[in-house]
């Protein structure tokens, strides 16, 4: 339990790292786009490696099929609420969203590995955390240039890795009950949230803040995550 909760808050916290990397200074708006879009290109990577290959891999695609579909409909009735209450200016609150959204399932997944006694997923682990650290960093350098104070931004995230982090210990817990056709069907909400996020929210943001690069970016960013899962 207490190595769950460990992992789980190393995870976690690099995106209250990201927040506090956003509020630090006013970077220029291609950096943080240029960031995005490496962030963007490893989720990439952690959906296509990690939490697709890998489902279809232990429970098969129906599993896999149905998460997905319930991740991204997850993802875009909560967007179109969460604009409607903004009255379209979220602020950066789309990236924490998805990072809720898709931080809960993927650190449930660290937790039935560990629960299991397969040990830590390094390539996981290594995503979530790279990943982790741009979304923290554009969420909060847009919702400061939107008003929001630092307390909110900092509170706000701190809640978020609250919540990731319980989830791997919630996994922890599960692993002997939970079956594997509702792990995989995790491992496809995930990617499903992951994906709607990332063609509405973190990449054209990025593209906007960084354009003629952000494609580069992503492309290191797919690179670098893709690296850490053949490792693995």
């Amino acid at each position: 339990m207490w190595s769950a909760l460990g992992w789980g808050a190393l995870a976690a916290v690099s995106v209250v790292l990201g927040a506090l990397l956003g509020l630090a200074r006013r970077w220029h708006d291609g950096v943080i786009g240029f960031v995005l879009a490496f962030g963007a290109g490893a989720l990439l990577s952690s959906v296509a490696y990690e939490l697709v290959e890998d489902g279809i891999h232990n429970g098969g695609p129906v599993p896999v099929g149905f998460g997905l579909a319930a991740g991204a409909l997850a993802f875009y009735f909560a967007d179109r609420a969460l604009e409607r209450r903004t009255s379209g200016s979220s602020g950066g609150l789309p990236l924490a969203l998805g990072a809720l959204l898709d931080g809960i399932p993927e650190q449930l997944v660290l937790g039935l590995g560990l629960g299991a006694g397969g040990g830590i997923s390094l390539a996981l682990l290594g995503s979530v955390f790279v990943s982790n650290l741009p979304e923290g960093l554009g969420s909060a350098a847009a919702m400061r240039e939107a008003g929001r104070t630092k307390g909110q931004i900092v509170t706000l995230w701190a809640i978020v890795a609250g919540c990731c982090t319980a989830s791997t210990v919630a996994g922890f817990a599960l692993a002997e009950v939970l079956p594997a056709a509702a792990a995989t069907g995790i491992n496809g909400f995930a990617a499903g949230a992951l994906l709607v996020m990332l063609t509405d929210s973190m990449i054209p943001d990025a593209e906007k803040k960084a354009p003629g690069k952000a494609g580069l970016a992503t492309v290191l960013g797919f690179a670098a995550a893709m690296s850490l899962s053949l490792l693995q």
